[in-house]
């Protein structure tokens, strides 16, 4: 892999990335934004939990003009129904210090909002992020029963609006998963553990749910809502409950509002040491953590953090951040995820990613890398599994870009995360197949900058135009004119906006999310990126310091 060296990197850069590195020891659970989704959640849920009138504050502030929440279009689908149901449950609950009047007329808003939503709906608008057809059942489910019970139960404080009803399914959305997934809870058999995440949508069947057991932080899923409907109950009347302690420290950490996933430990600490290494920074890594990382990989891979199912994404970057770190280890832990095809996040998988295969290919490739450089033991079987791994994936990604020259993912909004990860992990390892797609990418990139400097899908952003500067600058293509006026407009614009702005929420989860420390490094990373790239074009390898 050639990537620019780190020995003129201005001290700004080194001592931000140490920065960036510090905060991942000294936050551990790491740094997620609130969600509307998530906290909606757990003001239904759990309005007995510390912050509840101060949650319901937060969904009544962040209501668009629209009556809607979020983003509009197919990405507001699931914050809109959870904020609507939110509102609903606190109408019926009345919670003192917030205004029936302000309710109600929230609750109108809402529900335009979603009737006029869901009949704008196809199948193909609406975002491929986790759970969705659960947690969409779920809710216009629970939405009915709560205008039901405000009809039945009507006061002169509120008195529901004739045009009051729950929004349909969405096209293409339907209640089979959900109903089996109440089944077996009802059955007393164990869910998959992915399914924990996302617990909440089975309402009362969630409490207690047979094989979901606290992890060592106290949370069910990695999520809030699923930890407050794990506990049902137990929750108001057992406040020592490690899981009522993990959602007092959550609300206590965020003010009130919660993130959809934390901790997100691995996935932060992974996604932000290889973005710096391989932009070619050498911050400090302590020994420590570098130590836990490696320890984090076992058999089956390493999950995002305790309390979901271990899965290739992670495992991968994992795996490919301790090679940069100096730390080998064999790729054994990603056969498990291989298909006939391709690899899959999880066994049993329903679809695909694009970013998944090409963090696969990484780690393939820099195993290779250090094997053929001497840095790693060598068992041959081992070596000719990987390079055949290689070779199809590498295959498979080519085969996935669009005809414009981008790439799609299940895990991002955008596609310029995508593409830079399959076009930096094609550029190094993918051979002589991926250089026509690599080079694809790089028109693609070029050809969509916006007259500012900056690249966006809905507005010019600085982590999508940090990925488009990654492309053109690692992507190994000749640094020609055109490549350089981007390079230098899209550095200027990432200076002018990488401190001052506020950084959208582009990541899948069940809503959209910003993991404000992993793309805090890629920017990081892509400021560093274009000085080397126009002083010196490709440079030699990654150096890196452990203390």
């Amino acid at each position: 892999m050639h990537v620019p060296s780190s020995g003129t990197t201005p001290c700004r850069y080194e001592t931000k990335a140490n920065e960036l590195i510090d905060g991942l020891v000294r936050e551990p659970w790491g740094r997620v934004s609130p969600s509307v989704y998530e906290t909606a959640r757990l003001v239904a849920v759990a309005p007995w939990l510390t912050g509840h009138v101060g949650r319901v504050a937060y969904l009544l502030a962040n209501q668009r003009t629209d009556g809607g929440w979020c983003r509009p279009g197919g990405y507001g689908l699931v914050p809109t129904l959870s904020a609507t149901d939110a509102v609903l449950s606190a109408l019926e609950r009345r919670p003192d210090g917030v205004s029936l009047a302000v309710l109600a007329r929230s609750a109108d808003r809402a529900l335009g909002a979603l009737a006029r939503l869901v009949a704008d709906l196809d199948a193909s608008d609406v975002p491929d992020t986790p759970a969705v057809d659960l947690i969409t059942a779920s809710l216009v489910g629970s939405i009915g029963k709560r205008l039901d019970a405000l009809r039945d139960a009507p006061s002169a404080d509120v008195e529901p609006a004739a045009h009051w009803a729950p929004p349909p399914l969405p096209a293409g959305i339907d209640r089979r998963r959900l109903d089996a997934m109440l089944a077996a809870l009802n059955a007393g058999l164990p869910l998959q553990v992915k399914l924990f995440h996302a617990l909440e949508v089975a309402g009362p069947a969630a409490s207690g749910a047979p094989g979901a057991t606290p992890a060592p932080t106290g949370a069910i899923g990695a999520a809030p809502a699923a930890t407050a409907a794990w506990l049902g109950e137990r929750g108001p009347i057992d406040p020592g409950h490690p899981a009522r302690r993990f959602l007092e420290t959550v609300v206590e950490r965020h003010g009130g509002p919660v993130p959809c996933g934390i901790p997100i430990t691995l996935f932060e600490r992974t996604w932000v040491i290889s973005s710096l290494l391989r932009a070619g920074l050498s911050p400090v890594v302590p020994a420590g953590l570098a130590a836990e990382l490696a320890a984090a990989v076992g058999p089956d891979g390493s999950p995002a953090a305790a309390g979901l199912p271990a899965d290739a994404d992670t495992t991968a970057v994992a795996l490919y951040t301790l090679s940069l770190l100096g730390v080998k280890r064999t790729p054994d832990a990603l056969w498990r995820y291989e298909t006939e095809s391709h690899f899959c996040t999880w066994p049993g998988e329903d679809g695909h990613s694009t970013s998944v295969n090409a963090h696969i290919l990484d780690a393939f490739g820099q195993y290779l890398e250090d094997v053929s450089q001497g840095a790693s033991t060598a068992n041959p079987r081992t070596v000719q599994r990987a390079a055949m791994s290689v070779r199809k994936i590498s295959s498979w990604l080519c085969d996935r870009q669009h005809m414009d020259g981008s790439w799609r993912d299940r895990w991002h909004a955008s596609p310029y995360y995508a593409t830079a990860c399959c076009a930096l992990a094609l550029s190094d390892f993918g051979g002589d197949i991926a250089r026509e797609a690599v080079a694809r990418a790089v028109r693609w990139v070029l050809a969509t900058q916006r007259p500012d400097g900056s690249w966006g899908t809905w507005s010019g952003t600085a982590e999508e135009t940090a990925y488009a500067i990654q492309i053109l600058s690692l992507a190994g293509t000749p640094a020609d004119d055109a490549t350089k006026r981007a390079l230098t407009a899209g550095n200027r614009r990432l200076l002018q906006s990488a401190e001052a702005a506020r950084h959208p929420a582009l990541w899948h989860d069940k809503d959209l999310y910003l993991p404000a420390a992993v793309v805090e490094a890629v920017i990081l990373a892509a400021l560093h990126l274009p000085e080397r790239r126009l002083s010196t074009g490709t440079g030699d390898s990654v150096q890196h310091r452990t203390a």
